[in-house]
């Protein structure tokens, strides 16, 4: 038995990055045909859409360094707390919705302190509205200063309610699903003072074994979990015990000794004059994220992973009579919605064996005619259509809920659209697709690369590349369309 790596269509999937990045090392395998010990490589690869870093690997700091860095941002680096302020509110509401889908956990309850953790609960607050959550506010001790009294402003001219301490349900759980702890940072000092102290002790019986048995609210601390010692963490050992503690600039040592599930960093604004001042190493932000998780993501059951789709009816008297209608509007739907790659489909094939493979390809394009991709046309999926030139594709749009199936059979496209189509493509992915001769054995990524470089070099004159006889396109001619639009507790349209 083998086991072998393959060339894979260099169409992936939405959340993939089509850089030629491989992150896997021998004897780790990407596409796997048979089982065994031998060692072959891939033109494709696995790209982290979400980078982590170990607990272990990054800077902490003590409460003498972090007031320092407040004053250095503060003062000769430029920044203002307003600027700050916006900055680690909006890393706290990303944190959240990291984790917590506003389907599914909306009731939000910011307890915001005097200070400026309570200023970042309120800004948190007010993205967290725009993210789709329903935000109220606790803010007994308000700040007589222009800027906390802008926040309200905004906040109130959302219609999002602030609640006194008196007007807070005695047991939080029966109303709100997150409480994000905004009452105290990391400069503050000495014993929790009314009303705060008993703010304080609800959240604290949030964790307690007593509620165990019922579904408790999440509790979300900001940078520090109020009550905490800043440098040596819950020293009672009663206190608050978080189950997401959002990290700002850099964690504290107390977070050290958080145990909860989910540690995020937040506060994409440290310039290298305070990483090289105070030597930290705190872990890169993926992409355009305002928050990195730090350490690993909690094991879940998987059969509770769920979600009840809340979405527009869809109803046989809503639906275009005309299928190719319907299609282009929930196309041009999904494109409008900025999903990455809306073309993005899954194709599956089977040959004489009666053996189905799935992969993913892109739409190229699609009229009365039918659906139109391009590959190689010595690839697994080629041979399969050769022998069975019957096909489905499966578009799935996750963030409208809806997916659209189609059959039919397949037949290649005219050698003329290959052209043209081929040649409307950038140069590298002209090259690309000579370089890669899909589901076959290769020696290692270095040929790749070598073919790649004599290719580049021998049309760097900018002459036309021919398109190589193995590639060109396929058309599914449509026999059947099924439009699905996601629905509370399982009760799709169909």
């Amino acid at each position: 038995m083998k086991c072998l790596l393959t060339q894979s269509p260099l169409s992936v999937a939405p959340n993939c990055k089509n850089n030629i990045h491989q992150i896997f090392k021998p004897p780790y395998l990407l596409s796997v045909f048979r089982i065994s010990n031998s060692r072959k490589y891939s033109s494709n690869s696995i790209t982290e859409v979400k980078s982590m870093a170990s607990p272990k690997s990054i800077s902490y700091l003590n409460q003498r360094e972090a007031a320092e860095i407040d004053e250095l941002l503060m003062g000769p680096l430029g920044f203002s707390v307003d600027q700050l302020m916006e900055l680690a509110g909006l890393s706290v509401a990303t944190s959240i919705a990291e984790v917590y889908k506003p389907g599914e956990c909306n009731r939000v309850l910011a307890l915001c302190g005097p200070g400026n953790n309570g200023g970042d609960g309120l800004v948190a607050a007010r993205h967290l509205y725009h993210f789709g959550y329903k935000p109220s506010i606790c803010y007994p001790k308000r700040t007589a200063k222009d800027l906390y009294s802008g926040l309200v402003t905004q906040l109130e001219s959302l219609s999002i309610p602030f609640l006194s301490v008196e007007d807070l349900p005695e047991d939080l759980s029966t109303s709100f699903d997150i409480v994000v702890d905004a009452i105290f940072g990391f400069s503050f000092h000495g014993s929790p003072r009314p009303p705060f102290d008993d703010l304080i002790k609800r959240l604290i019986a949030l964790g307690s074994p007593s509620q165990k048995h019922q579904k408790s609210p999440v509790v979300v601390s900001i940078d520090i979990p109020s009550g905490w010692d800043v440098e040596k963490g819950d020293l009672s050992g009663e206190g608050i015990k978080p189950d997401m503690l959002v990290s700002l600039t850099a964690p504290k040592l107390c977070a050290r000794n958080f145990s909860g599930a989910h540690h995020f960093l937040g506060g994409r604004f440290v310039p290298p004059p305070i990483t090289d001042k105070f030597r930290l190493d705190i872990p890169a932000y993926p992409g355009t994220s305002m928050c990195v998780r730090i350490g690993k993501p909690p094991r879940v059951d998987i059969s509770a992973l769920r979600e009840n789709y809340i979405s527009p009816e869809f109803s046989e008297d809503q639906a275009e009579a005309d299928p190719f209608v319907q299609f282009q509007n929930w196309f041009d739907d999904a494109v409008a919605s900025g999903l990455k790659e809306p073309n993005a489909m899954a194709l599956s094939t089977t040959g004489k064996d009666g053996k189905p493979s799935s992969r993913m390809v892109l739409l190229k394009g699609f009229d009365k005619d039918g659906f139109v991709w391009y590959t190689n046309y010595e690839s697994q999926k080629a041979h399969q259509i050769s022998q069975n030139p019957n096909a489905a594709l499966l578009f799935y749009w996750d963030a409208l809920n809806r997916q659209v199936r189609v059959e039919g059979s397949v037949e290649k496209v005219s050698n003329e659209e290959s052209e043209h189509y081929f040649h409307s493509r950038p140069r590298g992915s002209q090259i690309g697709a000579i370089v890669s001769k899909q589901s076959t054995v290769i020696p290692g990524r270095q040929s790749l690369h070598q073919r790649q470089e004599e290719l580049e070099a021998q049309y760097s004159d900018g002459s036309p590349i021919p398109k190589p006889n193995y590639w060109g396109g396929y058309r599914l001619k449509l026999e059947l369309f099924e439009f699905w639009q996601g629905q509370p507790s399982r009760l799709h349209d169909r």
